[in-house]
């Protein structure tokens, strides 16, 4: 017994000259790293080589790993944006309106065949090579700025230690001054519909399949359903959007109702008010759905190849082991309560991109955000992120571009008698010759209507929108005022000129379609 006894005494002297020792290393600032960022996305990368680039000695390191999807798909360094969102996205939407284009192009003079058709597997290699292209590039960029990459999954052990595991069950533990989450989000499945799971893709995977989708129901009314919704229609493919109540929650719903107008006058089918029961396979391989209108009550069937959900997102913090060290979460959403600069509850524990609550869940404000907590690490700039006044685009058939508060948002805000809204319907040139339909391409300003008239939103339907946007989007920084607008000259013959020939208010009545060139 004594010697146990004296056993016990030993494990405990060393285990308290351990503790000291941690504790000493930890007041002199010993540890493995300076800033150690969780999440190799868009956010996450811009604050690891921001630190690198602004002060050289600085020891930085990165934990990245992607958990496959349900369905097996799997990328590489590089976040949603690179890998399943804006990039693939925007290159597969930029293939439907080279269709619409050749159509168009028939009324222009060119001789083309009657019958055109479009292969997926040649579309999906090229995108998939471009952004496996961009995943060695971020690897090659972290190299050159001598942050430390390691594809492992990172969990909280306390406040200055994360526990990195590999793909094979390695473990590894480093301690860091500063830690960064930046996991992002994934996409939901609807849990409570039988068959959801087990036969529906996400949008991370409809990027990386290697044929077709072929007859697609979207569940879902977001940006993402709809621009999925979209290019898929544009390719070709027999595409039906469920919508259970409005499109483009958190837009300007008038704006919305032109996208999803000219969607369907485009091609794609809508099942409005409507929510999915139940998905099953069937023996031919085609998947039966089976719906719930909510206006009728009645139940309907109709058979898919493919059934892509799209009802949110949920972010990646259930891993991190964050309430632990006592870092707040927003219950209901799961995501980080982060103050201003970017900080949790925890003082050297930062959070930034779709984790963190309130954030707009867009890639250049990860990316402006990383960069300036980075700065202000390193103590070279005290500049918060500025999340007011953030452009998007929705990158539909007809592109939506907009800027600042929606109609709804500022009379919510500033009363309806106290806003004014100038608008105008017009017609794209190039829509002339071949014929289109220009019906939903249309413009709006919101302003005060009193005093300079200040610029609260700016929204634009039309071609090439968010090159549009982006320019206008630079006024907002500078206070612009309907007068500035006024005061500009356009670019003629473009669509970007109309927000410059803006005179008709709603408040008038008097008919907004823009006649002559």
């Amino acid at each position: 017994m004594a010697s146990f006894s004296r056993g016990r005494q030993r494990i405990k002297v060393l285990y308290c000259f351990r503790t000291l020792m941690f504790t000493r290393n930890f007041a002199a600032g010993r540890f493995d790293h300076d800033l150690l960022v969780i999440g190799g996305g868009s956010g996450g990368l811009a604050c690891s080589k921001e630190v690198r680039s602004a002060q050289l000695g600085q020891r930085v390191a990165v934990l990245d790993y992607v958990e496959p999807s349900l369905k097996g798909s799997k990328w590489g360094l590089g976040g949603t944006c690179v890998n399943v969102g804006c990039i693939p996205k925007k290159l597969m939407h930029q293939a439907a309106l080279l269709g619409t284009a050749v159509k168009d192009a028939r009324k222009y003079g060119w001789r083309i065949p009657e019958s055109l058709s479009h292969d997926w597997s040649t579309m999906a290699e090229a995108v998939q090579n471009h952004v496996k292209a961009l995943n060695w590039g971020h690897r090659v960029q972290l190299q050159d700025k001598k942050v430390k990459y390691l594809n492992m999954k990172g969990s909280l052990v306390d406040e200055h230690t994360i526990r990195a595991v590999n793909a094979k069950g390695k473990e590894m533990t480093m301690t860091a001054k500063n830690i960064v989450f930046a996991t992002g989000g994934r996409p939901k499945y609807p849990t409570h519909v039988p068959g959801a799971m087990e036969f529906g893709i996400t949008s991370d995977d409809v990027f990386w399949l290697k044929e077709s989708p072929k007859k697609t129901l979207v569940v879902g009314a977001s940006y993402v359903a709809l621009e999925c919704a979209g290019f898929l229609t544009g390719i070709g493919l027999d595409t039906t959007v469920m919508v259970r109540s409005i499109a483009l929650r958190g837009f300007d719903q008038q704006m919305s109702g032109l996208v999803t107008d000219y969607m369907e006058a485009y091609g794609t089918k809508f099942s409005w008010r409507c929510t999915p029961k139940r998905v099953k396979k069937l023996p031919s391989g085609l998947l039966q759905v089976t719906w719930m209108d909510l206006n009728t009550k009645e139940e309907h069937q109709d058979t898919f190849n493919s059934v892509l959900w799209a009802v949110g997102r949920a972010p990646e913090t259930k891993t991190l082991n964050l309430e632990k060290v006592g870092v707040e979460i927003n219950k209901e959403t799961g995501k980080i309560v982060v103050a201003a600069d970017e900080a949790t509850s925890v003082p050297n524990i930062f959070a930034i991109g779709d984790i963190a609550e309130g954030r707009p869940e867009l890639t250049p404000t990860a990316i402006k955000a990383g960069r300036l907590l980075a700065r202000r690490l390193m103590g070279h700039s005290t500049e918060l992120m500025n999340y007011e006044n953030v452009a998007t685009t929705v990158f539909t058939p007809l592109e939506y571009g907009c800027v600042g508060l929606s109609e709804e948002e500022a009379e919510r805000r500033h009363g309806k008698d106290q806003i004014e809204v100038y608008h105008a319907f017009y017609k794209p040139l190039e829509f002339t010759v071949s014929e289109r339909d220009a019906t939903q391409c249309y413009i709006k300003v919101v302003c005060l209507r009193e005093g300079e008239q200040r610029v609260l939103g700016l929204h634009f339907t039309g071609p090439n929108a968010g090159e549009v946007t982006q320019g206008f989007s630079l006024g907002f920084q500078c206070g612009l005022t309907f007068e500035h607008l006024r005061n500009t000259v356009g670019i003629h013959p473009t669509c970007a000129e109309e927000l410059v020939k803006l005179n008709i208010t709603k408040r008038s009545g008097l008919d907004a379609t823009v006649t002559g060139c």
